[in-house]
């Protein structure tokens, strides 16, 4: 159904009445084309203000549970007369809730995209500063995730100088997260530090509502991950975990999922079955949580075979998801690498072919990480690829006089600089 032809009838007047007959209709279809004539009444009267803000509130859900993501945009396009006759804090509540519902529908990225474009241009047509920054926080958000960087990119630079004028606190937390997450994104790390440490020294100046707290805490997290410190990423983890735990805000599975991981990077992967089964942690059994239990079963049996068997089962969950992916990239060879120095430990000269069938790889591949572990100087060795082997040097230990040599000569160099300033001295 398209919008004009739901709005064909004849209008219906602004009154809780009309709102108690959309809601008695007996489907949604009926219901909207109600609520589309409500908004059409041309009373202007306060009371008709009202019942109209309610009407489109209502609407709103009953075109999103109906998934008419086409008819959430053109209902933004008409409400704009409607808009010059209310207060612009509401006005930017009935557009914010409008474009949220957009994206509670499935495979609008791109019309959500192009919606907020739509809006930011209305928006500095009419003036509304206000509601344009967020629109356009929003749309950076939303390029962000599409993977549009550069645009993003220009989008944030110039909101960020206009918003810092302003000294808008809470959208500037807002904007410097959006700014770290789309730097990280771009493998800029420093920069990406510098816009999380802007974004918590503008969350101190203000209150920071608990979901926002929790992004700032697991964007932090995710940076410390990254450098590698994770007892560090663990606590901020933990900490956004609790409280999208509390809020029941979906984003919790994957502060519990990076908490598991930072728990299987520091060698502690026994520790990973307690967090599961603790109480907070039950109510999100599934695939995900799973996943890391797998890796951690794995990496604790520090066997390849079962690694590479947690990767192929839960591939959406670990391999899609970017942060997991890099840090199991690392762990992944880290294990590679000491068992094949267990394995070789006993040779001098062993085929190729023979370490890898007992690590249960292919060959190529064993060989491509045997050359990089002796460049790496990992252990002293080379590989004669003519007969298919690796040579395993044994280590040369270095004589102990040779050090104590060489301090004594650099120390007889020292003795003999000093004794030839002090004759200098004299002879002046």
């Amino acid at each position: 159904m398209v919008m004009s032809s739901s709005m064909d009838s004849s209008y219906l007047p602004a009154t809780t009445e009309s709102i108690a007959m959309a809601q008695e209709a007996k489907d949604a279809s009926e219901s909207i084309s109600i609520l589309y004539r409500v908004i059409q009444d041309p009373s202007s009267s306060a009371d008709a203000l009202r019942a109209k803000e309610l009407a489109i509130t209502n609407l709103t859900n009953y075109l999103t549970q109906e998934n008419r993501a086409e008819e959430l945009r053109n209902l933004l396009t008409q409400l704009r007369p409607f808009f010059s006759l209310i207060p612009k804090a509401k006005t930017a509540k009935i557009v914010r809730g409008i474009i949220d519902a957009v994206s509670k529908i499935p495979g609008t990225s791109d019309l959500q995209i192009s919606l907020c474009k739509e809006m930011v241009e209305w928006t500095r047509a009419e003036k509304r500063t206000f509601l344009r920054q967020r629109v356009e926080a929003r749309l950076a958000a939303l390029l962000l995730e599409n993977q549009e960087y550069t645009e993003a990119l220009t989008l944030l630079t110039g909101l960020i100088k206009e918003v810092r004028r302003l000294d808008d606190k809470l959208l500037l937390v807002d904007i410097d997260l959006l700014e770290s997450k789309l730097h990280f994104s771009l493998r800029n790390l420093p920069k990406a530090k510098a816009s999380l440490t802007a974004a918590r020294t503008a969350a101190n100046a203000i209150y920071v509502p608990p979901a926002q707290q929790g992004t700032i805490d697991l964007q932090s997290g995710i940076l410390h991950a990254e450098e590698k410190d994770y007892k560090t990423a663990y606590s901020y983890f933990f900490e956004a975990f609790e409280a999208f735990n509390a809020l029941d805000d979906p984003r919790a599975i994957f502060s519990l999922k990076y908490m598991l991981l930072c728990k299987i990077m520091v060698n502690q992967a026994d520790d990973v079955a307690g967090i599961i089964s603790s109480k907070a942690s039950l109510k999100y059994v599934g695939p995900d949580v799973d996943a890391m239990k797998a890796v951690a079963d794995a990496y604790s049996k520090r066997s390849l075979k079962y690694f590479e068997t947690a990767l192929r089962d839960f591939k959406s969950q670990l391999e899609e998801d970017p942060i997991v992916h890099r840090h199991l990239s690392s762990l992944y060879d880290t294990l590679l690498e000491q068992n094949l120095c267990r394995l070789i430990e006993p040779y001098s000269r062993v085929e190729i072919g023979h370490v890898a069938q007992m690590i249960e790889l292919p060959v190529d591949h064993v060989e491509k990480k045997l050359s990089q572990m002796i460049l790496d100087k990992k252990f002293a060795g080379t590989l004669d690829q003519g007969a298919g082997c690796l040579i395993i040097f044994e280590d040369q230990k270095t004589e102990a006089i040779f050090p104590a040599t060489l301090e004594t000569i650099s120390n007889v160099g020292k003795v003999v600089d000093s004794l030839y300033m002090r004759s200098a001295k004299i002879m002046a």
